[in-house]
């Protein structure tokens, strides 16, 4: 059955309201949206998704505590949306595993790791010493390092689990340095190498990359190249363009269902296949 429509000022209203501290805004907002039931689940389901990583922050919050949510259709929804931003990406995949997860909790401690990146920062500083300051913060102070021991456990690859044991897989301690370098006004890029991921700077004369599975080591393309060569990989200057959110998002996707399937998690993997997929679909229907 087709839902009614929400009238356009009681819609703009009610989004208006999602971030107001008060908690009797609060309680109001919590008994309109289980009077509207599935139009408001519909309503909070599409600012989960959009753009704006605050209101989709407080949206997702509402559909928790509502328990309008269901994490794994969610997340389709969000692939399908072809809105992709990268921390509300993150966390709706964290969200498939972790329906429970606190997406605040992660939110603030992003924004203590980015407080103090800022507080340490004098200007004027060009990118590569703000990049040192990020070094010293996220690797030295906070501790955050690459899982060498345990490289497969599917931990390694959710954004709230990283941020809680501080350790992590290439592709999510690159997101981690993305999402706390935007929140300090730094502006870099993922770039996705074939077998490793990086971040990259192309706003220098030169760009150069940061690793931060290696606690953030400088790298110069000539490095790089060489890099891949070790590997038996003939390089090219496109491994070195940014790589596009969608592709990062299904990129940690691709590595868990490998993660899940070392582990015999069949059904966890073939979830992820699943989301592999539905980007891959996703990204033909809008290129034709």
């Amino acid at each position: 059955m087709e839902l009614p429509p929400l009238a356009a000022a009681e819609r703009a209203a009610l989004l208006a309201l999602l971030d107001d501290p008060s908690a009797a805004v609060h309680r109001a907002l919590g008994r309109r949206f289980r009077e509207l039931g599935p139009v408001a689940a519909a309503l909070l389901q599409e600012a989960a998704g959009g753009p704006d990583r605050a209101l989709a922050r407080h949206a997702r919050g509402f559909l928790d505590e509502l328990q309008f949510t269901d994490p794994v259709a969610e997340f389709r929804d969000f692939i399908r949306s072809l809105h992709y931003e990268l921390e509300t990406g993150a966390l709706l995949l964290a969200r498939t595993v972790s329906p429970r997860l606190d997406a605040g909790a992660c939110c603030g401690e992003l924004d203590r790791i980015a407080a103090r990146c800022r507080e340490l920062m004098v200007e004027p500083s060009t990118a590569r010493e703000k990049c040192r300051v990020l070094n010293r913060v996220l690797f030295h102070e906070w501790g955050f390092h690459g899982n060498v021991e345990h490289y497969t456990d599917p931990r390694n690859s959710f954004l709230d689990q990283v941020l809680e044991r501080r350790t992590g897989i290439p592709l999510s301690l690159c997101i981690v340095y993305l999402l706390v370098a935007g929140r300090a006004g730094l502006e870099l890029e993922p770039v996705g190498l074939p077998g490793h991921f990086l971040v990259g700077c192309f706003s220098d004369h030169l760009p150069f990359f940061v690793d931060p599975f290696e606690r953030g080591v400088f790298r110069d393309a000539a490095e790089i190249f060489e890099l891949l060569r070790a590997n038996q990989v003939a390089p090219k200057l496109s491994d070195l363009a940014p790589t596009p959110v969608r592709e990062v998002l299904c990129r940690s996707c691709r590595n868990l269902v490998n993660h899940y399937s070392a582990g015999r998690e069949i059904e966890r993997a073939r979830l992820f296949a699943s989301f592999v997929e539905e980007f891959e679909a996703t990204h033909a229907r809008e290129a034709q």
